[in-house]
């Protein structure tokens, strides 16, 4: 697990295989072999591992979640329903209500709606879910983690990485040369994502980059301190980057529209972009309050698109959906994200 962390795929299989030496029956081994495997792009592979940890243990909830979210992704809303249903795992209800809403069962995911907001009111997931139901419907959004994300979209820099200074340099280097594994995205075209937390390895550039970083999340904070929603209220007291990762795109590169389902507030910090343009907003970040192809009975949901600069860093509630307009130079678009939430 410390393998994976690392972004070392390869070793971290391993180092499971050897586990599983010592103990053939060990149900959550064989889970994590699956998530190892999904982040190689081995789907197949992937499900047989979960399939096996079942099999040992049908109850094994982080085993039913994880085929859930396999589903989930591929499509298969139904079966992702059951799994995710028998798992009663992290955010279990909060992706039921989505596989209910995009199989268009309004009825029971309303009701199931309404439950849950009485009783979990810090779910930027479910934030999505609401806000999307009452834009949609035309009907009242009384869940106030963070009623209008677009609010909340905030666009600085890192002084840091302007002019070509050689930080970026030295990040760039970092980026192609660091001993880490590419993990397959399913959203991602004409691009590779890096493993693991980058903000955790062990080179200065990316410890230095998440110093610099922390200190603009210091800024978001204060810029919205007064705003009296939960998003605000509960906002992360410590910055602890639960995740973190590089994206490289070639021409025709993009990331379709998504939210990050387990962050709480998100950024995009921005390393290298085309400059040979078509138009103005290609390789341009797009966030809106509709994505993911869910169902719309209209086309009025706001969107905001930033056209962004090297050195330029994006933050916005995760319960925003965000995209990569795709572009078409031959110059290569790279950029840091990253996810914090609350310990």
């Amino acid at each position: 697990t410390a393998y994976k962390n690392q972004g070392k795929l390869g070793d971290a299989i391993a180092a499971y295989n050897k586990a599983l030496e010592l103990n053939p029956n060990y149900a959550d081994v064989y889970r994590s072999v699956g998530e190892v495997l999904r982040d190689q792009g081995r789907y197949d592979e992937s499900v047989a591992a979960y399939k096996r940890a079942l099999e040992l243990n049908p109850d094994l909830p982080m085993a039913n979640y994880s085929l859930a979210v396999y589903l989930y992704d591929s499509g298969d809303l139904e079966g992702a329903l059951e799994h995710f249903q028998r798992s009663q795992y992290a955010d279990w209800q909060e992706r039921s209500l989505y596989c209910l809403y995009k199989t268009g069962q309004f009825e029971e995911f309303k009701n199931g709606l309404d439950a849950l907001k009485r009783s979990k009111d810090n779910s930027p997931f479910l934030a999505t879910l609401a806000g999307h139901y009452a834009e949609n419907f035309g009907t009242e959004n009384d869940y106030n983690f963070c009623k209008n994300p677009l609010d909340f979209v905030f666009h600085t820099e890192i002084p840091e990485l302007k002019n070509n200074s050689e930080f970026l340099d030295q990040l760039l280097q970092d980026i192609y040369t660091c001993d880490v594994d590419e993990k397959s995205q399913g959203r991602l075209y004409n691009g590779v994502q890096s493993s693991g937390n980058l903000f955790k390895r062990p080179e200065a550039s990316f410890r230095q980059l998440a110093e610099y970083v922390a200190q603009a999340v210091e800024r978001y904070r204060q810029t919205f301190a007064g705003e009296n929603c939960q998003f605000v209220k509960a906002f992360p007291k410590t910055t602890e980057f639960a995740s973190s990762w590089y994206v490289k795109m070639k021409s025709g590169g993009h990331l379709t529209s998504h939210i990050h389902e387990e962050g709480w507030v998100s950024g995009s910090l921005y390393l290298s972009l085309p400059k040979n343009k078509q138009h103005e907003h290609e390789g341009s970040i797009e966030l809106s309050t509709h994505g993911d192809d869910y169902p719309k009975k209209h086309d009025n949901f706001p969107t905001k698109t930033i056209a962004p600069e090297v050195g330029d860093l994006v933050m916005f509630p995760s319960s925003c959906f965000h995209r990569t307009i795709p572009f078409s130079s031959d110059e290569e678009r790279i950029c840091i994200a990253f996810d914090l939430k609350p310990v």
